[in-house]
């Protein structure tokens, strides 16, 4: 961890850098073990579900349609209680929204699974209560889970879920990002900290994951179904083309 004098652009590379370092080394037997599950998942013609909540649908979004990514994905988020399940938007203004019982329920049922789908749940600290429950409830539901978390922080806090488990204790293949408790790199001199890696770290870790998949299903002789940029030439309609196996399964959210 850098010295409290050292506040710079120069340092925080040098301690992602670190970081980057730690989560590859960490997480050579997992990254093998989620990209199996990825790719069964695919052969299986299922879809690949990613739900986080707060910062870390940014990494949601590493999983779900983004050119060089797999098709067969879905964003699960609370916006589709607006988008999907016809609330007011009003609902989405509730600070507390995240806490409401039900709401993993409500949210895993909109998503319309198939048994053959796979769950990819992403909370830094894997012990808030909407992220708990929704993995108890994939796990219940007989769905395979990958956790992408940060272990450092996950046992440095309680559980707070009144089951007493956190998002790692759940789940099929455990990613982790190696971020430290916080998620931030920089001391500050009067306390707390600055700089979060946790993105950095898990976005690697998914695409890892996805070459993995994808390497273990050329290898088997399966097809890959995957983004290319929209960008280029040809490259939209070929991904409508390739969307379209999958009818309305897929569902990117919003706002």
């Amino acid at each position: 961890m850098a010295g409290q004098e050292e506040i710079s652009a120069a340092r925080f590379a040098e301690e992602g850098r670190a970081a980057v370092d730690r989560a590859i080394a960490a997480n050579t037997d997992s990254v093998a073990a989620a990209g199996r599950l990825f790719a069964d998942c695919v052969a299986a013609d299922g879809v690949i579900h990613g739900f986080g909540t707060g910062h870390s649908q940014a990494t949601v979004l590493e999983i779900v349609g983004r050119a060089g990514g797999l098709i067969p994905t879905n964003r699960i988020g609370l916006s589709d209680l607006v988008l999907r399940g016809g609330e007011d938007r009003s609902v989405l203004t509730d600070p507390l929204l995240e806490r409401s019982p039900g709401l993993a329920r409500r949210l895993y049922e909109l998503a319309e699974p198939r048994p053959q789908d796979l769950f990819v749940i992403v909370s830094n600290s894997g012990v808030n209560n909407s992220i708990v429950d929704m993995a108890l409830h994939v796990k219940e539901a007989g769905h395979k889970l990958v956790a992408l978390t940060s272990l450092a922080h996950t046992h440095a806090v309680p559980a707070l879920h009144p089951s007493g488990k956190r998002l790692a204790d759940l789940a099929d293949a455990v990613l982790d990002n190696c971020a430290p408790a916080g998620d931030a790199l920089l001391p500050l001199p009067d306390g707390g900290a600055l700089c979060g890696v946790s993105t950095i770290t898990s976005a690697l870790l998914v695409q890892m994951v996805v070459a993995e998949a994808v390497g273990t299903l050329t290898a088997e002789g399966k097809q890959a179904p995957v983004y290319v940029s929209a960008n280029l030439p040809g490259g939209h309609e070929r991904n409508v083309v390739l969307e379209q196996a999958y009818g309305d399964r897929l569902h990117r959210g919003g706002f």
